[in-house]
């Protein structure tokens, strides 16, 4: 989920000051859903099904501060910002296959915007799905006596192959890093560790909010998911 691009016309790299282009919430999301895909992933095959839950509950926290995020949050993490239709994906692709380099643009791209809902989807369903799912035998989500046992089979079934969705999704991704590295010399992992990157000439920088707002936003993630898995 980098940094956006655009073409500068000429094919070369145009220069600026660096500049924020990704706030903290943004790239703590990031990080930490990388960290806790792979912890679910990791207690799941050593059967550290307590654990595996807890990652979930985590991952669907950070889904819902995402989602209110990207409606309050800083200009380049919201979903109007960078969500386009197909015409704006089908030029940006046709940037792509231009020889040469690409200039850098705040926020993600066209193609970016795909990823970011994609990959988003995909950790929601798989988090919502473990809510419902039961081994049967021990180990069962907070909403499993919720549904039927049909429907139970059925979500779990769900929460088995849309991860193998996500991880496709995941990977994916990081092809796209890779092109972009060494087709058009974009480095997409440096922007999201620091939060800076170098923008055309008389881009305007992005509008940044503050620090509190996410606080509170990060406050009412948590609690409305801690809600969720005990009063349910």
């Amino acid at each position: 989920m980098g940094i956006g691009t655009g073409h500068d016309g000429t094919g070369l790299r145009v220069k600026g000051p660096p500049v924020r282009v990704w706030d903290l919430p943004v790239r703590l999301f990031h990080w930490l859903l990388v960290l806790l895909i792979a912890a679910a992933w990791w207690t799941a095959e050593n059967d550290a099904m307590d654990w595996h839950m807890r990652c979930g509950y985590a991952v669907l926290t950070l889904v819902l501060f995402r989602l209110i995020w990207g409606v309050v949050g800083s200009e380049t993490a919201r979903f109007t910002q960078f969500v386009r239709g197909p015409a704006a994906i089908l030029h940006h692709v046709r940037e792509l296959a231009r020889p040469g380099r690409m200039g850098m643009h705040k926020g993600h791209n066209a193609l970016g915007a795909v990823a970011v809902l994609a990959l988003l989807t995909a950790v929601a369903i798989q988090a919502v799905t473990g809510l419902f799912t039961s081994d049967g035998i021990m180990t069962e989500g907070p909403l499993a006596a919720s549904v039927s046992s049909g429907t139970g089979r059925l979500l779990r079934s769900i929460h088995f192959t849309n991860f193998n969705i996500l991880l496709g999704l995941v990977g994916l991704h990081v092809a796209a890093i890779l092109v972009y590295a060494a087709l058009k010399r974009l480095d997409l992992v440096r922007p999201m560790v620091t939060g800076r990157a170098t923008l055309p000439p008389g881009e305007v920088p992005p509008r940044m909010v503050s620090l509190w707002r996410a606080i509170v936003v990060a406050g009412i993630s948590i609690a409305s998911i801690w809600a969720l898995v005990s009063f349910a």
